[in-house]
């Protein structure tokens, strides 16, 4: 007696695919979950908190990093709205990295899908952000969907400027004849 087949070829790759599919969500939780540990392993020390007004923090957490020349020095603890409807970001930052006031603050992501994080680039002022102090200068999160709108509409008005025939090209000139 034969055991007669319970899939049909599309549903067994219809299941074979669902499979893949729900362990790459799998490994991409784990691997998202490991490194969102590893904002909690900062060094040991004292921190000071400044704070941050950004318009957009598309994508930023509490509890992303906080980066001073690609390496961490702190992160963000608290985020609320503030006066104006401005994102006020808290950030914790080790107290063995001191600040010159005239630094600023961006938020920025690692490539083009990655966590997103607050970059410092440092000023020159010889004065320091004192603790519970504030960012004169940020920049808000660039939020990829819109930059990719741009993109589409740049290309859609060059294709549109490359089909309009050209009045002062000579075979324009000659078709009119």
């Amino acid at each position: 007696m034969k055991i007669k087949e319970v899939y049909s070829k599309d549903e067994e790759k219809s299941l074979k695919v669902g499979l893949w599919v729900a362990l790459s969500l799998v490994l991409v939780t784990g691997l998202v979950a490991t490194a969102r540990s590893k904002v909690s392993h900062l060094e040991d020390g004292k921190y000071y908190a400044v704070q941050a007004r950004f318009n957009r923090t598309d994508g930023l957490l509490v509890g992303d990093l906080v980066r001073l020349a690609g390496m961490n020095v702190g992160k963000v603890v608290d985020a609320k709205l503030g006066d104006g409807y401005k994102a006020v970001l808290t950030l914790e930052i080790n107290d063995k990295f001191k600040l010159p006031d005239d630094s600023s603050a961006s938020i920025v992501s690692s490539g083009i899908m990655g966590p997103k994080y607050i970059e410092i680039e440092p000023g020159g002022s010889e004065d320091m952000i004192a603790p519970g102090g504030e960012f004169s200068y940020t920049q808000d999160a660039m939020v990829i969907e819109e930059l990719l709108d741009r993109i589409v509409s740049i290309g859609k008005a060059n294709r549109n400027k490359q089909n309009k025939p050209c009045p002062e090209c000579p075979a324009a000139a000659d078709s009119k004849k």
